[in-house]
């Protein structure tokens, strides 16, 4: 980026006009009048416009001016910060980690997949959520340390990728207090009378959803398709519809959202998985997670 003035004619500037002169300006820089008038002059001319007025004996900003000056302002402040912040970076022994969630993942889940690392006392964690095929370009990248998914490392010639599996849960359909009788009654025939919210095929575990209701034999009455699985138990708690959710966050679930089981999903599971570029993980808080892997 090529800047046309300098951030010193612009300090000059800030304290002529925090103290409304030349004059005392330039008794608090401990420089001649004539200096600070000349750096001003120079940032003038540099953006083009006159920044002060005569008024009275003293100045007052112009209109461009005032600009510059609530800029000047945001920028100061945070040099003012910068010592701080440097100290505490150097004297910090953090343990950075950059974690990419693919957007189908469950919310819930991910919190739970993390669960062995968040106690980590130095922890700096940055987590980045997007869909999965970005995720991985990122990763490629070098970016992040790691991507939680739902799926595999797809096989990809020009992306060396390797994915370690985090585990898997069964799915069981939730209900709201209002559905949870018509829909325990006759279970799973009666998810063709009750509304029913699914996630979207963004997810993995749509396909078998859908391959499931064939095996039963039942066409769902679906009235919302999700892709934000926090978004379907959120519309599904108000009582939009009944929705499938995985038993690891079963707790949560009831918890959190006040939701009734209704019963399994049989045979439907969720799958975790952790996708990093390199067979063998260095990340030490990626061990970590993977030594907590779920069966």
């Amino acid at each position: 980026m090529s800047l046309h003035y300098s951030y010193r004619h612009l300090y000059y500037f800030w304290v002529v006009a925090k103290e409304g002169g030349m004059a005392r300006a330039a008794a608090r820089l401990g420089m001649a009048v004539q200096t600070v008038s000349t750096q001003v002059r120079e940032l003038e001319r540099s953006l083009g416009h006159a920044l002060f007025k005569p008024a009275g004996r003293g100045l007052a900003l112009t209109d461009a001016g005032l600009a510059a000056l609530r800029q000047a302002e945001q920028i100061f402040q945070l040099g003012e910060q910068l010592p701080g912040l440097v100290r505490d970076a150097a004297t910090t022994q953090s343990v950075r980690l950059a974690v990419g969630i693919a957007d189908s993942l469950p919310k819930l889940v991910v919190q739970r997949l993390m669960a062995p690392v968040i106690a980590e006392p130095q922890l700096r964690l940055l987590c980045h959520v997007d869909e999965f095929e970005d995720m991985l370009a990122e990763l490629a990248l070098h970016r992040l340390d790691v991507v939680i998914a739902d799926r595999p490392a797809p096989p990809n010639a020009n992306l060396r990728l390797y994915g370690h599996r985090l585990g898997s849960s069964p799915l069981s359909w939730y209900a709201p207090p209002s559905l949870w009788a018509a829909a325990r009654r006759d279970f799973p025939r009666s998810l063709a009378k009750v509304p029913v919210l699914l996630p979207t095929t963004h997810a993995a575990v749509r396909a078998r959803l859908e391959q499931w209701f064939e095996r039963e034999g039942l066409e769902p009455m679906r009235v919302g398709e999700f892709e934000d699985s926090a978004l379907l138990k959120t519309f599904g708690a108000e009582g939009m519809g009944v929705f499938p959710a995985a038993d690891l966050i079963h707790a949560d679930l009831l918890r959190r959202y006040g939701v009734r089981r209704i019963g399994p999903c049989e045979g439907v599971e969720e799958h975790y998985h952790a996708i990093g570029t390199e067979k063998k993980v260095a990340h030490p808080l990626v061990q970590r997670l993977l030594a907590h892997r779920k069966p």
